[in-house]
């Protein structure tokens, strides 16, 4: 089974990467980017896990070593690796 997890900054926490990608989509033209969220996108392969243990098991991973939950928000999804 595979999944993929998505960490980004919450909102309010300052963020320079964003902004820098921001700032020069705005001088290369691209004014209608009002702002931009970098995060980051992990994929793991977990092994004879039943869906509903592996949900149990990222939520632990990303609460103690793929997120710091003070300053980061994150999500994840179970992907079918049957359709390939």
């Amino acid at each position: 089974m595979k999944a993929r997890v998505y960490v980004t900054m919450k909102k309010g926490v300052l963020e320079p990467q964003g902004r820098a990608v921001a700032r020069s989509l705005g001088s290369l033209g691209y004014g209608e980017v009002k702002g931009v969220r970098i995060g980051k996108v992990m994929d793991i392969e977990l092994e004879d896990v039943t869906e509903e243990r592996a949900r149990k098991l990222l939520e632990e991973i990303c609460q103690k070593l793929l997120a710091n939950p003070v300053i980061e928000d994150y999500t994840f999804e179970i992907i079918d690796d049957r359709k390939g």
